[in-house]
């Protein structure tokens, strides 16, 4: 399927009410962390199909689906990237591309259906490193990918590269850093209480109200009001 028929497609796809619902829903306003998006109006369910339809499309097309100004287009290149992800040969050629085109991946849904299963499965077996570099970068989206991405490592129970970003991005100006935050030590959480609980009295008192709520979310009442008081002392 050329570029062209794909982007046909995505037009047919399109909800016009619901891509107005997007638009504010995704902070489009001038001012706003996605100003100037454009969407189509498409849902995740269906989008998600109709990639499994472009499946194998070469590497400049999708450059070109990503490179668009229509969100859901840039979202299906991600997809597809994620999809090629299953070819051990092509994962360092992916990598590469994504972090070439990190200003791309500019929303928060556009980070968190990509960063996990490209940048923190590749890295998984390697060196950190370009994690910790997206966590000191200038851009928004970038400080998030550098989090969401260490998502892949604490499903192997592998907890020291999203701490250590965490507590870097604990003094973030951008709320949704805070959310990526709380939501990263929130599945720590859910494998060890232990290791997230030992981070949260270390730093629960600098830490953003926001990020403080995702990651003490699934805590029992008493303790969780107790750490949103701020009454909690280390051990």
């Amino acid at each position: 399927m050329t570029v062209g028929e794909i982007r046909k497609r995505l037009q047919a796809m399109g909800n016009p009410t619901l891509a107005v619902t997007c638009q504010r829903f995704f902070k489009t306003g001038p001012g706003d962390y996605g100003e100037g998006d454009i969407f189509l109006g498409i849902r995740a369910d269906p989008l998600r199909k109709f990639t499994r339809e472009c499946r194998g499309s070469p590497l400049s097309e999708v450059e070109t689906l990503l490179h668009s100004p229509i969100h859901e287009s840039r979202a299906l290149a991600l997809l597809l990237l994620v999809d090629a992800m299953s070819d051990v040969a092509k994962q360092r050629q992916i990598f590469d591309f994504y972090l070439a085109n990190t200003r791309f991946v500019n929303n928060w849904d556009l980070v968190d259906l990509s960063a996990r299963d490209i940048a923190g499965a590749y890295l998984f077996e390697r060196n950190r490193r370009p994690l910790h570099r997206l966590a000191r970068s200038k851009l928004i989206w970038e400080r998030r990918i550098a989090i969401v991405a260490t998502h892949h490592f604490i499903r192997q129970h592998d907890f020291a590269d999203t701490l250590t970003i965490a507590e870097r991005l604990l003094g973030d100006r951008e709320d949704l850093i805070h959310k990526a935050v709380g939501w990263m030590l929130r599945e720590i959480g859910k494998r060890d209480q232990d290791v997230v609980e030992a981070f949260l009295r270390e730093h629960h008192a600098r830490m953003p109200r926001t990020a403080l709520r995702y990651a003490i979310e699934r805590f029992p009442e008493k303790k969780r009001q107790a750490y949103l008081r701020r009454n909690v002392t280390k051990k």
